[in-house]
């Protein structure tokens, strides 16, 4: 019986979940910090699993932004938003993002954005 209900919980999660994918990304100055743009691409599936954020972090991992994304991109890929008024500290030249996806949420894989 054990074998049955496990496999069964096995076979309820999603089997095509994976991370989002930092295709690129662009950072301005702007008056009130600093304006970031990121495209992503992600095999979505709808509301089950979608790419629903992404976020700017130090090197050292501190959160300095997230862009929350409320809904499934599924017939616009890749997508790139859009995220103003990041207050980078002084002295810090290059900021990393991180994706996250409805499904597996935070992704191991951060990318590395050089400030201009």
């Amino acid at each position: 019986m054990r074998t049955y209900i496990l496999g069964l919980l096995v076979m309820a999660g999603p089997v095509w979940a994976h991370d989002a994918v930092i295709d690129g990304a662009t950072a301005r100055a702007s008056g009130a910090g600093w304006s970031i743009s990121v495209t992503l691409t992600h095999e979505e599936a709808g509301w089950d699993d979608y790419a629903d954020g992404w976020r700017v972090e130090t090197e050292g991992g501190e959160v300095l932004g997230t862009r929350v994304l409320a809904h499934p991109h599924v017939n616009e890929q890749p997508f790139t938003r859009s995220l103003s008024g990041v207050d980078v500290p002084e002295g810090v030249t290059t900021v990393w993002i991180r994706a996250r996806t409805s499904a597996d949420g935070w992704g191991q894989e951060r990318f590395r954005l050089d400030l201009p």
